[in-house]
């Protein structure tokens, strides 16, 4: 199975000056009927350029990198190794609204291992950039399948999107479920089950990506 490998960071985009990203929220702010210069709105668009490089500090990010530190006096362990329920936090790329929700991640290793929270740090490597959920569960998926060469990898994303909740359809409380199956998750039934079991299944019948 070929695996379609994300690209790295892009350096190459030249990037606006934090002025001019201030000035652009002062034009927004404009555009929705407020006055910029007013005491409440009047710092708000430094504020919103410091957010943004919280919310999208992803595209500064190397995923490859996190992974590349790994150990392998592992005592012949290769079982399943699962990080459940990592807080995800993301932001739509049709709408710029948050995506919230939780990842589990696993893997089955191969001779290696890798620290449990660079599991993490690629989740949110990946989830702070602007993302449809599809991709960044592939992303994510393909990224670990890449650097560790395990015999599976495992990815299953449950998050409720803003952009359906508080805009329109208005739709609250649904959840979307996505699943990257890989190596042994994809190819046999009784490890992919072994899985489910672990995450909880939460109700949630989840058979391939």
């Amino acid at each position: 199975m070929n695996i379609m490998v994300p690209p790295r960071p892009v350096a190459a985009i030249e990037r606006p000056s934090r002025a001019e990203a201030e000035a652009a929220v002062r034009t927004l702010l404009l555009w929705a009927g407020d006055d910029p210069t007013r005491e409440g709105l009047i710092d708000t668009p430094s504020r919103v350029v410091r957010s943004y490089e919280e919310f999208f500090e992803g595209y500064t990010i190397d995923p490859v990198n996190l992974l590349e530190r790994t150990f392998e006096e592992t005592d012949g362990y290769d079982e399943i190794v699962l990080l459940r329920d990592i807080r995800l936090e993301s932001h739509c790329e049709h709408h710029m609204v948050p995506i919230i929700g939780r990842a589990h991640v696993a893997y089955l290793p191969h001779r290696r291992v890798v620290g449990i929270s660079k599991l993490a740090r690629v989740v949110e490597a990946y989830a702070k950039r602007l993302q449809i959920q599809e991709k960044l569960t592939a992303q994510i998926a393909n990224t670990i399948q890449e650097v560790l060469e395990p015999r599976g990898v495992a990815v299953v994303i449950e998050a409720a999107h803003q952009c359906m909740t508080t805009r329109g359809i208005h739709k609250p409380g649904v959840t979307m479920v996505t699943s990257r199956m890989l190596g042994a998750f994809r190819d046999d039934p009784a490890t992919r089950r072994e899985l489910l079991a672990m995450i909880g299944n939460r109700g949630t019948a989840v058979t391939g990506d």
